[in-house]
């Protein structure tokens, strides 16, 4: 059974996260490597029949095992689908980056677990906005929010954040966005290790 944002759902983050999330179609990838990715027809065609934008996928076609948990982040439908070790589910919506030059798919992990992560503009952010500082610490004016997971892609990380307004969008600069709550809960079920796929 899906679990839907953990036991700290609102009425207004779930309200706002259903709207933002419909009529965004999945596809399904399998990536060969972080650099290949290969469209496989028999997986986009099982997703696509999932009409509601909060659908429920199997793990078994994007994953050959549940060791340390998967997550797996539809980028087009702006949702990350979540399996614990022992099979759990969970479903968050979230936001993803503004543009396709933006967004990396393929196969990567975690790397590095932070709470209170500290923030700082990669080099080409700070060329697209030269008057954003160079570092924030951890508080409420980071942009990762609470918690940060790091993954093996340098400067990509699925974090939180405290401008509830991003998720549900293409909003970011390449990292996935989540709200605060839904990015603790997350951050305590998943381990280093655990398999991480952007489709």
């Amino acid at each position: 059974m899906s679990r839907f944002f953990g036991n700290s759902l609102s009425r207004r983050s779930f309200l706002a996260g259903s709207a933002a999330m419909v009529g965004f179609p999945a596809v399904a990838q399998d990536v060969n490597s972080a650099a290949t990715i290969e469209m496989e027809p028999d997986i986009t065609s099982k997703v696509r029949r999932n009409a509601s934008a909060f659908r429920t996928l199997d793990w078994r076609p994007y994953f050959s095992n549940l060791k340390k948990g998967a997550i797996l982040v539809d980028i087009d439908s702006r949702a990350l689908h979540f399996w614990s070790e022992g099979g759990q589910y969970y479903l968050y919506p979230s936001s993803v980056p503004m543009s396709e030059e933006l967004t990396r798919r393929g196969r990567t992990e975690v790397v590095r677990k932070v709470e209170g992560p500290e923030w700082r503009p990669t080099p080409s952010m700070l060329e697209r906005n030269p008057d954003w500082p160079s570092y924030v610490g951890p508080g409420p004016d980071n942009p990762l929010g609470t918690h940060a997971l790091y993954l093996s892609w340098t400067y990509y990380r699925i974090h939180g954040t405290h401008d509830t307004r991003k998720i549900g969008r293409r909003s970011s600069n390449g990292c996935i966005g989540l709200y605060n709550e839904h990015i603790q809960q997350l951050f305590g079920m998943s381990q280093i290790g655990t398999q991480v796929l952007l489709i």
